[in-house]
């Protein structure tokens, strides 16, 4: 029969076999993280992540003419750029609802052939890039459906009235001739009925 202080050294043996296991099924499971997170570090710790692009860059600035010879600029697919009378100092002031009919440009822009005003970017409050031409933000707009499309020159909404921009970056304002020209539903409502603030 076992005495007393052999009992004792078993469970002490035990308790140490199970500790030496705790460890060795830790130093596994870190070692197993590195290997799969490729990080080169022994500490156990996850390598962090690779720092991602806030939008995409690379978005060319292009020009074509109207149908009256006046020439203005679009994207690198031909979609119309446009700016707001309401933006000032090279800020935007189309958010929450504005966006989703007047995307901003993305990105960071090369110059295109023909465009001769500055391209410059901005932050936007979402973390994202906006195209800026001479101080004036650049979007496109959910009505154009197709490339070359203009609908959206002299609509009135979100606080400003929309125009397309020429290639040294000034605002047109005489594409249409007069409001009456202008695509149905761009008065004060803003087209199609939406509009107000931003």
């Amino acid at each position: 029969m076992a005495s007393d202080s052999d009992a004792r050294r078993g469970r002490r043996l035990v308790r140490r076999g199970y500790a030496i296991g705790v460890v060795a099924l830790a130093v596994g499971a870190a070692l197993a993280g590195c290997a799969s997170s490729g990080g080169s570090s022994t500490s156990g710790a996850p390598a962090p992540a690779a720092a991602t692009s806030a939008a995409p860059g690379g978005q060319g600035v292009a020009v074509k003419q109207t149908s009256g010879g006046v020439s203005y600029v679009t994207d690198s697919a031909g979609d119309s750029l446009y700016t707001l009378s309401a933006d000032k100092n090279g800020q935007s002031t189309c958010s929450g609802q504005c966006v989703s009919f007047w995307p901003p440009m993305a990105g960071s822009a090369a110059t295109g052939s023909g465009v001769t005003g500055t391209l410059t970017t901005l932050q936007r409050s979402d973390g994202t890039s906006q195209v800026v031409l001479n101080g004036h933000p650049l979007y496109l707009f959910k009505m154009d459906t197709a490339p070359g499309q203009t609908n959206g020159e002299g609509v009135n909404a979100f606080g400003g009235t929309w125009t397309l921009i020429d290639p040294s970056g000034n605002p047109i304002t005489s594409l249409t001739g007069s409001p009456s020209q202008a695509p149905a539903g761009s008065g004060p409502g803003g087209y199609g009925g939406y509009g107000g603030g931003g």
